[in-house]
């Protein structure tokens, strides 16, 4: 099976500006240069961010070079595209941090030595232009009203839509024309939304030097329903184990729906798609060995394999009843976090991220929802002294989040 035909077999493919030409690329002897952009608005990668990595990956591994540009000039601006209001801001500081944050989360799945990939950042050319010269021989390219046709202004035109904002497609495909000139980068990838900034690019390098440059758009990871993967009730699903702890990495995955694992499988892991294919006809209690393979392969390659074979431990042991105290989610209590020498139930689980706000979890309480030390707590006032925590203590929430509770 050829790298496009693998690419496509897995769901991994959405569009491309010439698919025959593209197929060609990917599948001849001759290494395409390749870029993919990543805007550093957090400091940490999420599984929306993952697809995009994989699919560098799977290019790496027949011999490609990605480029992972990363948006320090674009990321002062941010993208519209699928945005219903203007993104919050960041100071250069806050977008130097963040991308350093991300290199380190890429280099588990790219490898950067040996200029096998490179690790560009955007606001090297932007941030410093002078902006008429930069008008008149870039803007000149660009037609308003064809801007506007686009959907991802479109839906912003009712709410506003600030010229600020106007420049993003400008800029991210004056980066693919940079990125032409200097590494001879001639293809572009990205998520299904960034389709119409993409083109902008591809369109830019023809009317300036004549060349033909490509965009290929990967599917976002969707569940069955049309949502977008990757969020619970406290969040994004980070990379990042101090946002998410390896233990919660695995059980989101462990609990997808049954409808959503075989694509996930084909999309985010490596796993041989002749095995996947006989998980294929599986259903019901039948698919959660795929799950926890799914979980497992996923953990393993964001946190390595030992975090992956703990989270597993302690999943198969909350879920047979047996409680791993050595590898549970925990929450270290300090002084601080007591007044008058207690410490209300709400503000343990708020801290521990268990629950979204104390509202929500007043009525996760009064539902029966909570239980400490395996007794169902129904007061949401309900308080504990430090003297409840000598030995820690273990809170479920539902029927299948533990965590613990200790004192530093």
């Amino acid at each position: 099976m050829t790298l496009f035909e693998e690419l496509k077999a897995r769901g991994l493919v959405a569009q491309s500006t010439n698919e025959e030409e593209v197929r060609k690329l990917l599948d001849g002897d001759k290494p395409v240069t390749f870029y993919i952009g990543f805007d550093p608005t957090a400091d940490s990668l999420h599984v929306g961010h993952f697809v995009a990595v994989v699919v560098m990956s799977h290019m790496q591994r027949h011999g490609h070079r990605p480029i992972a540009l990363f948006g320090g000039g674009t990321g002062m601006i941010g993208d519209p595209s699928g945005k219903s209001d203007m993104r919050k801001m960041l100071t250069r500081e806050d977008i130097d941090y963040n991308i350093s944050c991300f290199k380190k989360q890429m280099s588990k799945l790219i490898d950067f030595s040996d200029d096998k990939a490179l690790i560009v950042n955007n606001g090297d050319w932007l941030l410093d232009l002078n902006y008429i010269q930069f008008i008149r021989e870039i803007g000149v390219h660009f037609s308003i009203n064809r801007m506007l046709s686009f959907e991802c202004y479109k839906q912003r035109l009712e709410r506003g839509l600030s010229f600020f904002e106007m420049n993003y497609m400008l800029m991210q495909s004056y980066d693919f024309l940079t990125l032409n000139r200097k590494y001879g980068c001639i293809l572009q990838l990205g998520g299904d939304d960034q389709w119409s900034n993409m083109i902008g690019g591809v369109e830019l390098i023809r009317k300036c030097d004549n060349k033909d440059a490509y965009a290929m758009t990967c599917n976002l990871l969707l569940t069955s329903e049309g949502k977008k993967m990757g969020k619970t009730e406290n969040g994004a699903v980070w990379l990042d184990p101090q946002k998410t702890s390896p233990y919660e990495f695995y059980q989101y995955w462990r609990n997808v729906d049954d409808a959503d694992v075989i694509k996930c499988l084909k999309m985010l892991t490596f796993v041989p798609l002749e095995q996947i294919a006989t998980y294929e006809h599986l259903e019901g209690h039948e698919l959660n060995p795929v799950k926890e393979l799914l979980a497992f392969e996923l953990t393993k390659l964001i946190h390595g394999e030992e975090e992956a074979q703990k989270a597993q431990k302690t999943a198969r042991s909350l879920f047979g009843g047996e409680v791993s105290i050595e590898d549970m989610p925990t929450t270290e209590l300090g002084d601080d976090d007591f007044t008058d020498g207690k410490i209300g139930l709400l503000d343990m689980m708020l801290k521990a991220e268990l629950i979204p706000s104390k509202g929500e979890g007043r009525r996760l309480v009064q539902q029966g929802g909570v239980s400490v030390e395996d007794k169902k707590v129904t007061d949401p006032q309900a308080t504990f002294t430090p003297d409840d925590f000598a030995d820690g203590l273990k809170l479920r929430k539902g029927k299948k989040v533990h965590h613990r509770f200790v004192l530093k």
